[in-house]
């Protein structure tokens, strides 16, 4: 923690990042600027603004620091990078890379924003080591539109397979190893994803659709139509790894593909009254065991997009240019991250009877209440009351006058 301290090389930064960090691991009901300002003691959310946005330092040399701090606290040889989208509802067309596009946030297609995360997941614990900004064309067909919003003049569109590519290439030339890499139909159904890990002799279990098509030694067929061929007795009832409410009990069914290059390569087919079906990779042959585990160490990303926003305040950011969404989100990665190791420590020790270890959550609460948890008088909240109004009253008569323009 200490060496991404040392990234704020001004006192004043460093010290808002550290409250910011406290803040967003906060119970207030809303992180934002403004409320974390509040609460931590600011007469105004502008030192925070300028944290967020004009501050002098490096949100990406953060980020890889926080991989670093994420990997040696977690660190496992059969670790698996995850990776996922998530989207956070937005109004307006202002904000970086929104526009009308589907989220699984909302379950539907909304104007939102929408980012890529890779997520560490070994035995100790997970948390989110990279994030990438998905940015439409929409955006990058403009560049007036994608200068105003801060990016660099040759930003170009990538595709959410090709930010993924991005993010594991990152990880793993930084020298961090795993042995696994883990994602949806999104990124199984990519090929230029596949071979660029199968290159790197990075092992894989993607999910891929039903209509996805695979080469055995009896021909080519779809994935759903040679599922139809497998004898009930290839199927095997395994764990996917332990949920909420008990382990994850699913049959699983795995067959050879036929490739001529170096390497093995199976689907996997995974029922629970539905099928599921996943593209594996692996530079030799692997037990059935080892590929269930990969598959559902997938669900590690969905358990940090919950805890990540529901405990690190991930989608509150209420910020409109790239720099300031990255900066957040690192910092917003941070404080999940180090939840995460607190956690996995803790686990480390025997926890007394009849108690379970301690989770994220409980952890955040015991933080809370015996170290970031100040007391403010009652000048300094009606200071802040004042404050909200007389920028409401400034942006309701700026509103009005706008309006009369128009009109």
């Amino acid at each position: 923690m200490s060496r991404i301290a040392g990234r704020f090389t001004r006192v004043e930064p460093r010290f808002r990042v550290r409250k910011l960090v406290l803040g967003l691991l906060s119970d207030l009901p809303c992180k934002n600027c403004w409320t974390i300002a509040e609460w931590a003691g600011e007469r105004t959310p502008d030192g925070m603004q300028h944290l967020l946005g004009r501050a002098k330092w490096d949100a990406d040399r953060v980020r890889d620091d926080v991989c670093d701090y994420v990997v040696d606290h977690l660190r496992d040889d059969q670790a698996v990078l995850v990776v996922d989208e998530t989207g956070d509802v937005k109004k307006g067309t202002d904000t970086v890379g929104v526009q009308r596009q589907y989220t699984r946030t909302a379950g539907r297609i909304e104007n939102a924003q929408v980012a890529v995360y890779l997520v560490y997941a070994g035995r100790r614990g997970h948390a989110a080591v990279d994030r990438e900004l998905y940015v439409p064309r929409s955006w990058t067909s403009d560049p007036d539109r994608c200068r105003d919003a801060g990016f660099d003049q040759d930003t170009a569109f990538a595709t959410k397979p090709e930010l993924a590519t991005r993010m594991v290439g990152r990880c793993l030339d930084a020298g961090h190893q795993a042995a696994w890499v883990a994602g949806d139909e999104v990124y199984g159904g990519n090929p230029k994803l596949r071979t660029t890990l199968e290159e790197r002799g990075t092992g894989y279990v993607l999910a891929v659709a039903c209509s996805h098509e695979v080469t055995t030694g009896a021909g080519r067929f779809r994935a759903d139509t040679l599922t139809k061929k497998v004898p009930k007795r290839a199927w095997q009832k395994l764990s996917a790894g332990a949920g909420a409410k008990g382990h994850r009990l699913y049959d699983w069914a795995v067959i050879d593909l036929a490739d001529p290059r170096p390497g093995s390569r199976q689907l996997l087919i995974r029922s629970t009254g539905e099928l599921a079906y996943y593209r594996c990779y692996s530079r030799a042959p692997v037990p059935l065991t080892v590929l269930v585990r990969v598959a559902g160490s997938r669900w590690r990303v969905e358990e940090f997009f919950q805890s990540g926003k529901g405990l690190a305040a991930l989608e509150e950011h209420q910020v409109r240019r790239y720099a300031s969404w990255s900066r957040w989100v690192t910092l917003a990665m941070l404080a999940h991250a180090f939840l995460a190791v607190v956690r996995a420590d803790e686990h480390t020790r025997p926890a007394p009877d009849a108690l379970i270890p301690l989770t994220c959550n409980e952890i955040q609460r015991l933080f809370i209440t015996l170290v970031v948890r100040p007391v403010h008088d009652a000048a300094h909240r009606l200071g802040w009351s004042d404050w909200r109004r007389r920028h409401q009253a400034r942006s309701q008569a700026s509103h009005y006058r706008r309006q009369a323009t128009q009109a």
